[in-house]
């Protein structure tokens, strides 16, 4: 596998010199946190979100470290893409606060907002830009200059293999490309905090290796990364922190190890989750040689 170029690390100063990308093998010193050091990198508290009669999320409690890659799992409709949404801004809670970085994200979106780059299920994007251009204007919309944003946008475009691709308009991507293209956006102006809800679907397994990667050296330059995914061996493996989510509550949180206690972390989120189903009763399923 072909090691992507490096990516922006979090914190990077938006007025850096104009050369823009990331000098190969410097790791830009991060601008001082906006908060103390041991607030965590993203915190929920008691998170409500009702729609019509039906109780998505249902009081969920969250800290999430500064400097972790941390996994959140749930079966369908457990409340995941609801609690990100609200976590980052897209969604108001009915209840509950968000802080990022000790921050009150509803009191302050503005300059919050500043610090996350998020990657939403469903993404829609301007798809009559090229990958290119939708790029860069992600750049200019978080306040960067421009040779800094083309020069970013080289650097995240090679990292994610759209380089080919960088002047074909995003309607024509395919859902992977497109997939790839967002999160090249949300990384762009180097958050401190990188929101991903299901990164990895769609996304063939050379192009998710590389995404990993890139993900991993965000989090080694001091990045924090949450992302939902439903494959529990990807979570276990690539994340140090891990919740459970089910029916709009946390079942369980805290490092991979603590949660699975021993076990694998599909064996332990079965037993939480519940609702394992036997086939049994389909004997018409079965193959005979009568």
């Amino acid at each position: 596998m072909t090691t992507p170029p490096p990516v922006p690390q979090p914190g990077h100063d938006a007025g850096a010199p104009s050369g823009g990308g990331v000098t190969p093998g410097a790791v830009p010193t991060p601008a001082p946190a906006p908060a103390t050091a041991a607030a965590p990198a993203l915190s929920l508290h008691g998170l409500w979100r009702r729609f019509g009669q039906k109780v998505a999320v249902a009081g969920v409690d969250l800290a999430i470290p500064a400097g972790s890659f941390y996994g959140l799992v749930g079966p369908n409709g457990a409340g995941k893409t609801t609690t990100l949404s609200m976590a980052t801004g897209l969604l108001r809670p009915d209840a509950g606060t968000v802080l990022v970085g000790g921050v009150d994200l509803w009191a302050n979106p503005v300059e919050v907002k500043r610090s996350l780059g998020v990657l939403p299920d469903g993404v829609r994007l301007f798809d009559r830009l090229t990958g290119a251009q939708l790029v860069t204007y992600a750049g200019l919309l978080q306040g960067l200059d421009r040779p800094t944003v083309e020069g970013r946008t080289r650097d995240l475009l090679a990292a994610v293999g759209l380089t080919q691709d960088a002047d074909t308009l995003v309607v024509d991507y395919s859902a992977g490309m497109t997939k790839k293209v967002a999160l090249a956006c949300a990384l762009v102006h180097a958050p401190r905090v990188l929101v991903l809800d299901e990164p990895f679907e769609a996304v063939d397994p050379v192009s998710a290796a590389n995404i990993r990667e890139i993900l991993h050296q965000y989090v080694d330059g001091g990045g924090t990364v949450v992302v939902s995914s439903h494959v529990m061996d990807l979570v276990q493996r690539m994340c140090d922190h891990v919740a459970v989510i089910a029916q709009g509550h946390v079942l369980a949180a805290g490092t991979v190890d603590e949660v699975r206690a021993g076990r694998s972390l599909e064996e332990r989120f079965v037993d939480l989750v519940g609702g394992r189903i036997s086939g049994e009763g389909i004997a018409w399923l079965r193959t005979s040689s009568d």
